[in-house]
């Protein structure tokens, strides 16, 4: 069995982050008020561009080492059935050998349920992901 070079406590925090992410839907309350209560809390699942969701995602992934942010590429991918566990140093290789020329965050954020994806590659290691995990594991 390959070993992780992240800790599966920093993929935990990733998927929970990338599932808060992943609820955000298009704006449909465009001319909002000020207090979030009289518009029902609408806003708080609307994608405005400037998401903390967003920011959080990015800035843990930007301080994460190289061969950490490899994994987490390769992990996704794993989870999306691009390889399997026998094929993970195939899957590094390519993860590091880019991915369209986009940091790493951009690219796992462009990547639809990455949370899911993240949980099934941890699974295809034997780890399992519980929804226990709300702070960041550095």
């Amino acid at each position: 069995m390959p070993e992780l070079t992240i800790s599966p406590e920093k993929v935990g925090f990733l998927i929970e982050k990338a599932r808060e992410f992943d609820a955000k839907d298009a704006p449909v309350d465009p001319d909002s008020g000020s207090n979030a209560t009289d518009d029902d809390m609408v806003d708080v699942l609307e994608d405005n561009g400037a998401d903390p969701v967003v920011r959080e995602i990015t800035g843990f992934i930007n301080a994460l080492t190289e061969d950490e942010q490899t994994d987490l590429i390769a992990l996704m991918r794993l989870g999306r059935g691009d390889g399997t566990i026998e094929e993970w140093n195939e899957l590094r290789r390519d993860a590091s050998e880019g991915h369209d020329g986009r940091g790493t965050a951009s690219y796992l954020l462009g990547e639809p349920m990455l949370g899911d994806l993240l949980a099934e590659g941890l699974e295809e290691f034997g780890l399992s992901w519980t929804d226990e995990h709300t702070a960041p594991v550095r």
